[in-house]
């Protein structure tokens, strides 16, 4: 029988590999913001919204960590139609 881990047991399990992995310095909100972000990479912000639990799109935008790097990679990635 499976049986669902608490939150302090995920915590407990983080920072033991934290520790194993020579990290100390995080917090189990370090993963959601990075798993949020690694997401955004890739998928649209409403389906990351929906996988988050969060209410809006708003709250979700507030986890990006990515730098002005990816809106300068979007810009670019915009095709402008040549004059005829």
């Amino acid at each position: 029988t499976l049986r669902q881990l608490t939150p302090q047991a995920v915590l407990f399990i983080l920072e033991k590999r934290g520790v194993e992995a020579g990290v100390t310095n995080f917090s189990a909100h370090d993963f959601r913001r990075t798993f949020i972000s690694e997401l955004l990479d890739s998928t649209d912000i409403v389906t990351v919204q929906k996988l988050a639990g969060h209410a809006t799109p708003e709250l979700t935008s507030r986890y990006d960590r990515r730098g002005e790097e990816v809106q300068q990679r979007a810009v670019q990635a915009i095709s402008v139609p040549k004059r005829r």
